[in-house]
């Protein structure tokens, strides 16, 4: 690798002259100077150092490019920041750290160069490129970040030990960038992270759950979550998952390790989707499957209910991760719910009610069911699962059919409660979900069609089956 880069950023050239104007050492470090050797897409965020004041290069550098630019800053940690040329572009001073045990917020002060790359977090992000006039584009490469790159290995700058124990969020970074980059973790450096994976309960769940979901979203999750299956970390921060791992056997009788099968399908979801909860759904489709297992003299392992209880489970797993508890929780709660419904119909005559029952519990998000269903297969019989999938291929081909003729995907039913008790003069009781009820199932059971006429008949001979008295003006 040469030692002088090549800076296209408008901002370098800026930097530049400012660091001169004010006497500064400057240099581009971290995620930046990583990607661009790996000649990875520019993520829109820059991060710059300098030997003296971040705050007062930033100002500087802000009022070259334009006065009016805002620049954001955060004294309590020396960084300022303010966005330009379509980029987040972030400032600090060269600093060492120093930590206490029950906190892994450093204590700061003024330092080199060498101490700033001393405190990353990893030799690939240790690298630097000086902006200074005098040898502007040179790379400082203190820990051999570029070999490292090259053979693909996460490996910390310093003893791993400390480095985790000072701040342990930094295990999840370490694995994150092993599953996104797709390299390896080097042994010492892992076997630092087995050593002090207890440490992570010091660090915040929404820290946790930021670098859980940067896995998630990576193009092969199942790098991420092996190895955080294999550090141990796994057990403390989503036992659920850890306790899907593991096979028992009966008589003869084995099921599938549903921690490895539910990476692979997983895997198959991020190879047709970018949705971070579809990839969610995926991982928690079979979450209750430990606590209904049992084993059936005549059919073998079984995990009766587990998809009820899974979506059951799906709130608290979500409340305790710190993820949103609106939209997307009901989402893949719903998906957990349904993601045997489709496979089911693959074992039966597939009939017209069947279709629009899932159709109606689907609604819009029945396309993301049907994805999730065709990854759930994971046989290694080429000929089982090729005979699953062209099954999906004709319940899909009717779901279409369906919708085009009966329009169910979130209907409504045409009678609401407010017409039922104007019709019979009476106020809210049991009785209107009662014919509420039978409507929506006499549609979804093609009895009569989705149409406001068919269904007020219906509810005038309901509602006197029950007793009810149609008023004299209705």
């Amino acid at each position: 690798m040469q030692n002088q880069l090549v800076l296209h950023h408008p901002i370098f050239n800026y930097i530049s002259k400012a660091s001169e104007e004010l006497g500064l050492e400057s240099y581009v470090v971290g995620g930046y100077v990583r990607d661009l050797i790996m000649q990875r897409p520019f993520k829109k965020d820059i991060d710059f150092v300098c030997v003296g004041s971040g705050i007062s290069l930033a100002e500087k550098t802000a009022s070259l490019i334009d006065p009016n630019i805002q620049v954001h800053i955060f004294k309590n940690y020396g960084t300022a920041m303010f966005h330009a040329f379509d980029t987040d572009i972030e400032f600090v001073g060269a600093r060492r750290e120093s930590y206490q045990r029950d906190s892994r917020n450093p204590i700061v002060e003024d330092g080199t160069l060498e101490d700033d790359q001393n405190r990353r977090d990893f030799t690939i992000n240790a690298l630097a490129i000086s902006v200074n006039k005098n040898n502007f584009g040179e790379l400082l490469d203190p820990f051999n970040g570029i070999d490292d790159i090259e053979k693909g290995i996460i490996r910390t700058p310093l003893d791993a030990n400390i480095t985790f124990s000072d701040d342990p969020l930094r295990m999840m970074r370490a694995i994150r960038f092993a599953s996104v980059l797709q390299f390896s973790i080097e042994h010492s450096t892992f076997e630092a992270i087995k050593n002090n994976k207890e440490r992570i309960k010091i660090i915040s769940q929404e820290r946790i759950t930021e670098e859980l979901n940067k896995i998630i979203l990576s193009k092969n999750p199942s790098i991420g979550f092996g190895l955080l299956f294999d550090s141990g970390l796994l057990e403390i921060i989503f036992p659920e998952m850890y306790a899907l791992h593991g096979v028992d056997t009966i008589r003869n009788l084995s099921h599938k390790d549903n921690f490895y099968h539910t990476l692979k399908v997983l895997d198959n979801v991020c190879e047709m989707s970018d949705s971070l909860w579809l990839r969610w759904s995926a991982i928690l489709h079979d979450i209750a499957k430990p606590p209904t297992k049992k084993f059936d003299e005549n059919h073998g392992w079984t995990f009766h209910g587990h998809e009820f209880l899974g979506s059951k489970w799906v709130p608290n797993i979500f409340k305790r991760m710190k993820l949103p508890l609106d939209a997307p929780m009901r989402y893949v709660q719903k998906l957990v719910l349904l993601h045997l419904r489709p496979i089911s119909l693959t074992k039966e005559n597939i009939t017209d009610a069947a279709i629009r029952r899932l159709l109606f519990e689907a609604g819009d998000d029945i396309d993301d069911l049907m994805m999730l269903c065709r990854a759930d297969i994971t046989s290694k019989n080429k000929l089982k699962v090729k005979r699953y999938l062209d099954n999906f291929d004709i319940v899909e081909k009717k779901i279409i059919e369906i919708e085009e003729k009966d329009h169910i995907r979130n209907f409504q039913p045409p009678i609401s409660g407010e017409l039922i008790m104007e019709t019979f003069g009476i106020q809210p009781c049991k009785e209107i979900g009662i014919i509420k009820n039978q409507i929506k199932d006499a549609i979804l059971d093609g009895d009569i069609r989705n149409d406001y006429d068919e269904a007020y008949q219906m509810m005038l001979q309901k509602g006197q089956s029950l007793g009810l008295i149609v008023k004299k003006n209705g």
